[in-house]
C-alpha cells in the first residue's frame, strides 16, 4: 500500500533546513560586524553580513506587521496545499517542507530581529547578485522543485 503523506520526512527536512538557517544567521551575527565580508571564492563567492528589514532586495522595507500577516498566510496555504496536492507524492511533500523551512526561518528573523540576517553574497557573470541565506535558497530550490512537481503531474495526466 502506497503511503499518502511523508510526516517524518517533512519534518526532518523542515527542521534541518530551519536548524542550518538559523545556525549560520546566528553565526553571522555573532561572529561579525554589518558590512564585514570575507572572500571564499575571489570574484564568485563571499560571506557578507547584512541585514534587511524588507522582502527581496529590501522591497517593502520596514513593513513588519505586513510580513507578519503576509506569512502567516503563506503558511496557512502551503499546509492546506499539503493535505489537498501533495498525497502520495514524496518529491512535492519535500518542495513544500523547503518552503515551509524557509519562511519559517525568515519569520522568526523578522519576528525576534526585526530583521533578516542576509550573508551569501554572490557575484554571477559580472552580475552582483542581492546578498541572501539559506532561508531564501530554501525557498528558491522549493519553488523550482514546486514548478517541477506540476508539470511532471501535467504531463502524467495528459498521457
Amino acid at each position: 500500500m502506497k503511503r499518502q503523506y511523508y510526516i517524518g520526512t517533512t519534518v526532518v527536512v523542515t527542521l534541518l533546513i530551519l536548524a542550518i538557517d538559523q545556525l549560520t544567521k546566528y553565526l553571522i551575527a555573532a561572529k561579525m560586524t554589518i558590512g564585514d565580508s570575507y572572500s571564499v571564492i575571489p570574484h564568485f563567492l563571499n560571506i557578507t553580513s547584512h541585514r534587511n528589514n524588507g522582502a527581496a532586495w529590501g522591497i517593502l522595507s520596514g513593513k513588519m506587521g505586513f510580513f507578519v500577516i503576509i506569512t502567516l498566510i503563506i503558511l496557512a496555504i502551503l499546509v492546506i496545499f499539503y493535505i489537498k496536492e501533495a498525497k502520495g507524492n514524496l518529491f512535492m511533500q519535500i518542495a513544500l517542507s523547503l518552503l515551509f523551512a524557509g519562511a519559517i526561518g525568515n519569520f522568526i528573523d523578522r519576528l525576534f530581529h526585526g530583521e533578516v540576517v542576509d550573508f551569501i553574497d554572490t557575484n554571477i557573470f559580472g552580475y552582483d547578485f542581492p546578498i541572501f541565506n539559506v532561508a531564501d535558497s530554501s525557498l528558491t530550490v522549493g519553488v523550482i522543485l514546486i514548478i517541477i512537481a506540476l508539470l511532471k503531474d501535467m504531463n502524467n495526466k495528459e498521457e
